[in-house]
């Protein structure tokens, strides 16, 4: 077995295909328009960590064993994430974005994507040091069961709060990060008023529908790993979650340049990749 996923033999093309086709079937759970590359990764490693020769052996156990799905949906599950990632993208948000959403008297925010939490917590510790988290709503959705219990718990490891706090200093954190948690033994968990107007649930970005009258949407270093055709369908449906006029912020790595939907979007803030939806585009 090849330990480079861009060395796919042809048996094991056609059993991560049909992998992909028996998780939909059975659980529901879409992954078919997912990067290849990144699928037989995360394949690779379950097969190397679980023991197992081949992707069909993996299949069979994720058909009967529920442990084994729940293992998986954490293997694709996209975690890579921290409290204040990319700080000079939350100072943008902070100076330029913010500003145009206090116009409004109450706002809708979508983190779509929202893994284990984290920039959840870091939008909410915005607004409210903007005055504007009394009159908003937070919607944190995750395909993955697991991370969503997570971030509505909001309970972090106590050594990662010394980068954390780095990270909020450079976004322009306006108090003293540990205003925001209490720490307790080895680990912290985040100021319940952080999430009193938040919800925390499931949502398939490549099943599921719109969330409407969004103002805001943070979809950040998750549709790189999307392949084009399923790219521009959750395009099409950040469109149609947000108003005329909403921001979509995407991740430093991702753009809107090649993607059919992308004529719905103008830039905002280029540089950290947030855009405008159009005033005078409707999705098709």
């Amino acid at each position: 077995m090849s330990a480079d996923p861009s060395e796919i033999n042809e048996n094991e093309s056609i059993e991560l295909e049909l992998l992909l086709e028996a998780v939909y079937r059975k659980y529901g759970y879409d992954f078919r328009g997912y990067s290849r590359a990144h699928l037989m990764r995360r394949a690779r490693q379950r097969m190397l960590l679980g023991g197992l020769g081949t992707i069909s052996e993996l299949t069979h156990a994720v058909l009967n064993e529920p442990e084994a799905l729940q293992t998986l949906l954490t293997d694709l599950s996209i975690n890579v994430t921290e409290m204040f990632r990319d700080p000079e993208f939350y100072l943008h948000l902070r100076r330029e974005i913010a500003p145009i959403l206090r116009t409004y008297p109450f706002l809708k925010i979508w983190h779509a994507g929202c893994s284990t939490g984290e920039e959840v917590y870091s939008m909410s510790v915005l607004l409210e040091e903007e005055g504007l988290l009394d009159r908003a709503r937070l919607y944190a959705t995750d395909f993955n069961d697991a991370s969503v219990e997570q971030a509505r718990e909001g309970i972090y490891p106590v050594e990662l709060i010394q980068a954390y706090t780095r990270n909020y200093q450079k976004a322009g954190g306006l108090r003293s990060f540990c205003d925001y948690y209490t720490a307790r033994y080895d680990a912290v968990i985040m100021a319940a008023r952080l999430r009193r107007n938040a919800v925390f649930t499931t949502h398939n970005l490549a099943t599921d529908g719109p969330f409407g009258e969004m103002h805001l949407i943070v979809c950040r270093n998750v549709l790189i790993y999307f392949n084009r055709e399923l790219q521009n369908k959750v395009v099409r449906l950040f469109g149609e979650s947000l108003i005329p006029g909403g921001f979509l912020c995407l991740g430093s790595k991702e753009s809107l340049k090649f993607c059919r939907s992308g004529e719905l979007f103008e830039p905002a803030v280029e540089s950290q990749r947030i855009f405008r939806r159009r005033f005078d585009t409707e999705p098709s």
